[in-house]
């Protein structure tokens, strides 16, 4: 049997932009061949603000893990409820940035830990029908001396962040109680757990 291409499904495809404002919104315009054979011209909206990295920091000995807090407005727009959001530490990618570079760095600015490595274990888009980002998610180990700041995020990008260094156990009832609602946290805490990193 003849395998098909995407490339032999699409054709014609045109780019608008819509908006440019923080990141990009494009409208993007193809032919897309179905499987009776027939084409027909799709549109779909694509918002790219490019691609992003986080981590799920963990202490063994401890039995813990640092995750943060802050406001988020879609999430508040969404349900309107105070908007905080429980996630794990993680940041946008910088042009031509390795990823792990980025978690490194990000961990520094809002967390206030110095890590010198991080472990890749996934890459996943969260919302591939209307966003092309894709996270890089990473697990490090962390002890208490490897913090070098109070963390909070940067000033100059308006970062308000509230560090939180719980229990690994209570993450995870928090996941099931729905206090974290955070893919990417909800991923990362369930790798945690299934790879039994926190014993």
């Amino acid at each position: 049997m003849k395998t098909t291409s995407v490339e032999d499904k699409l054709r014609n495809i045109t780019y608008t932009e819509l908006s440019g404002e923080w990141a990009t919104l494009n409208r993007i315009d193809y032919d897309y061949k179905f499987e009776d054979g027939s084409w027909k011209r799709l549109s779909r909206e694509s918002y790219d603000r490019g691609n992003g990295a986080c981590i799920l920091l963990y202490n063994e000995e401890k039995g813990t893990v640092i995750l943060t807090k802050q406001f988020r407005m879609p999430a508040y727009d969404n349900h309107k409820a105070d908007g905080m959001s429980i996630e794990v530490c993680a940041g946008a990618i910088d042009k031509n940035e390795a990823p792990e570079i980025c978690i490194i760095r990000e961990t520094e600015e809002e967390v206030g830990y110095r890590i010198k490595s991080a472990k890749k274990v996934m890459e996943c888009y969260t919302s591939p029908g209307a966003v092309t980002e894709k996270m890089f998610l990473f697990v490090a180990p962390y002890d208490d001396t490897m913090k070098i700041n109070d963390g909070g995020g940067l000033e100059i990008e308006d970062e308000e962040i509230e560090v939180l260094e719980m229990p690994f156990s209570e993450a995870i009832k928090m996941v099931d109680n729905f206090k974290i609602i955070d893919a990417k946290t909800i991923l990362l805490l369930q790798y945690a757990q299934i790879h039994n990193l926190l014993g």
